[in-house]
């Protein structure tokens, strides 16, 4: 008797323990899936940041202006590096130049912008320093610039792709829906834009989420990697500037 009592006590804290264990899981997919992300942002991640940019064409140099700005320090990469020099020289203290493998070692988070047909060549780069590393991907595979990779990447999903090249990497999809040409401005205007993003690992999320809102944004998780990544790209219906609410309504049409 004292025997069968020990395995039922056993069996029913075996039983609270996966209980506990499965609803704290739903409790996190469901504050994944539901919120804006505004107040968890908020709070989980430093308030000034070392960031590393991979790319400071439009895009990259728009974005890292913008967290310079808002106080972030700052190290852009690119081809060019006399280039990234004067850029940094332009923003002040807080922003610097160097290798794109400087530019990774440099930042707790990095963000890659740069044309898709690139991404290879920044794998085999960078791909042994990323394990671990937060990686925000803003790079969009355009097919009548990038070819035939564009095309692979799109029907997979450009996040999914870039994981590839970058094995290891925390990485989030942020920045792809919206043009370049006035995400300096954003923290000028007094509506958030929506900035629809997509990831799987939910502290990559929180800190992306933070310097999405650095920049002027509302930031809006719209699901994984695998599910919503393909979406992220212009020319989608994710694609173009919405209110934060727009962008929930959208993206629940494509679950």
């Amino acid at each position: 008797m004292t025997a069968r009592r020990s395995d039922m006590t056993h069996m029913a804290r075996n039983s609270r323990r996966h209980f506990l264990q499965s609803t704290t899981a739903i409790s996190i997919a469901a504050l994944l899936g539901s919120l804006p992300l505004a107040a968890l942002a908020q709070t989980a991640a430093p308030a000034k940041m070392k960031i590393g940019i991979i790319g400071s064409g439009r895009a990259g140099s728009a974005i890292g202006g913008a967290w310079v700005r808002a106080g972030h320090e700052v190290m852009f990469s690119s081809l060019n590096l006399e280039a990234d020099k004067k850029l940094a020289a332009s923003l002040g203290p807080n922003a610097r130049a160097g290798t794109s493998r400087e530019a990774v070692a440099f930042g707790s988070v990095v963000l890659v912008a740069v044309p898709y047909s690139a991404m290879p060549a920044v794998g085999k780069d960078i791909g042994d320093l990323v394990k671990g590393k937060v990686i925000i991907d803003a790079s969009n595979p355009i097919v009548a610039r990038d070819g035939d990779m564009a095309v692979a990447a799109r029907e997979k999903g450009a996040g999914i792709t870039s994981a590839e090249y970058l094995p290891g990497a925390r990485i989030v999809r942020a920045f792809n829906a919206i043009g370049a040409a006035r995400m300096g401005e954003a923290a000028t205007k007094s509506e958030r834009i929506g900035m629809p993003m997509a990831g799987d690992d939910a502290n990559a999320i929180s800190v992306a989420s933070a310097l999405v809102r650095d920049v002027g944004y509302e930031p809006v998780l719209v699901g994984t990697l695998a599910a919503m990544s393909k979406y992220l790209v212009p020319g989608t219906a994710l694609g173009g500037e919405r209110s934060p609410e727009e962008v929930r309504k959208v993206a629940a049409t494509l679950k």
